[in-house]
């Protein structure tokens, strides 16, 4: 299969997972302005649409059309939980609407400087004493910053085996040389959570420190604050690679970078309200 094969196949396996979210393929281009019968090639691989299309398509769906053309699970997992119906609810609102173009749009920061797939590391409220890692990914679509990030918690009893996956899907807004996020879980669909980063370049390595804040809907999570340190991975969407790494580690795993340790001290200044 060659690259415009290979792309052509990405798009229409992404276009495919989209429409059965949506029910009626004929809905779907009635909605779009496009004709079913060409609608189907674009389906099935066969044609990709012309760039005015590809537009309408990324536009009706709330996504770019970078967006579109990314590895199928990646794409899935980026999607999952109905999180773009969130954003295209939120961005429906005159309120949040005045704050986007202020903060976001308005800020026109460089997207190189953040946008890629973090390492991200916290003392655990799940597992005392022990160091998260999960996987943080920044990216833009049109002109929003978004991210997601994914965690993944070993059982107690058997730690090959994973007991909890929660997912987080939210906005990023970079002002005046600070990081600031906000986000919402996506399996449970019970938990917010706000962070705001400092960026920091340790000789060749590129992080992120912060503080991240989360209240959740049940008692059995309660809100807490404390510190959090991104180290920067390279470039593009979360994949196999980066969630085989996603675990529960102690402070001496030597996979953790010193730099991040020393940010995130003992984990005794976590903050917790019970």
């Amino acid at each position: 299969m060659d690259y415009n094969e290979g792309r052509a196949a990405d798009f229409a396996a992404n276009l495919r997972f989209l429409c059965e979210q949506r029910g009626s393929i004929t809905t779907v281009c009635k909605k779009i302005g496009l004709n079913r019968q060409q609608f189907n090639k674009y389906l099935s691989g066969l044609h990709l649409p012309s760039p005015q299309n590809m537009r309408l398509i990324a536009n009706f769906f709330g996504l770019s059309v970078a967006i579109m053309f990314s590895d199928p699970v990646e794409f899935q997992t980026l999607v999952e939980g109905n999180f773009f119906n969130i954003v295209d609810s939120l961005r429906k609102s005159p309120e949040l609407q005045k704050f986007m173009d202020a903060a976001i749009i308005g800020a026109k920061s460089d997207d190189t400087d953040v946008v890629g797939i973090y390492d991200r590391y916290q003392y655990s409220s799940i597992y005392k004493g022990s160091i998260l890692r999960s996987s943080f990914c920044i990216y833009k679509n049109n002109d929003f910053y978004q991210h997601y990030y994914i965690e993944r918690f070993p059982s107690y009893d058997s730690p090959n085996k994973i007991d909890y996956v929660f997912k987080y899907h939210g906005f990023v807004f970079s002002i005046a040389g600070r990081v600031f996020t906000v986000d919402f879980e996506g399996v449970q669909k019970n938990e917010m959570t706000f962070g705001v980063f400092a960026p920091v370049q340790r000789s060749a390595k590129k992080f992120m420190f912060g503080i991240a804040s989360g209240i959740s809907a049940t008692m059995f999570r309660q809100p807490f604050s404390t510190k959090v340190a991104l180290h920067y991975r390279g470039p593009g969407l979360i994949g196999r690679g980066e969630l085989a790494k996603l675990t529960v580690l102690s402070p001496q795993d030597t996979s953790i970078p010193r730099e991040a340790l020393q940010f995130l001290g003992n984990g005794t200044d976590m903050i917790q309200i019970s």
